[in-house]
């Protein structure tokens, strides 16, 4: 498993549809690589608001923490662990060491909301993994316009069938 950040939140050109795009936690040199992740609209609106407060109101995906605590369980992080015909799967990983099969939009919205910890599994990245550099030329430093506008010409030609093996026409 890799960890994984945030890089954007976009909507992809062509199918209107929410696509979170992960970047790996430590880049190193070239950039890292990165890869998109097409969301549910209700679960991207939830990552669109970024990070709870204490003073927000609760959202569906923020009560599976509180309900989790009550139970004397923790939730440690969210794993992307496979893309098979261009559908990701995913967990949270509660207890250290148990993993919960969810949606994987679910997963992200809950990792973002309460800051934990983000990681994909090596395969994928191996797979699908886009550098950083091609997409994003300054590397990220870029104004916040210059990189939506970056990442609409990449998203242009993007679209789920492009992550299935092999990918589909």
């Amino acid at each position: 498993m890799r960890a994984m950040r945030v890089l954007r939140l976009v909507v992809h050109g062509r199918t209107r549809e929410p696509v979170l795009l992960l970047g790996e936690a430590d880049p190193g040199e070239g950039g890292g690589r990165c890869v998109p992740v097409f969301l549910r609209r209700a679960q991207a609106d939830v990552i669109a608001l970024g990070r709870r407060s204490g003073t927000d109101p609760l959202l569906p995906q923020d009560v599976v923490i509180p309900l989790l605590r009550g139970l004397g369980h923790t939730v440690d992080g969210a794993e992307v662990t496979s893309l098979t015909d261009g559908v990701f799967e995913a967990v949270l990983v509660c207890d250290g060491d148990v993993r919960v099969p969810v949606l994987p939009s679910d997963a992200l919205a809950v990792a973002v909301r309460e800051g934990l910890p983000i990681a994909m599994a090596e395969e994928i990245l191996d797979e699908v993994g886009q550098p950083v550099a091609e997409l994003f030329p300054d590397g990220g430093a870029a104004p916040p316009e210059e990189q939506v506008q970056e990442m609409r010409e990449f998203l242009s030609d993007v679209s789920p069938d492009d992550f299935a093996d092999p990918p589909r026409p």
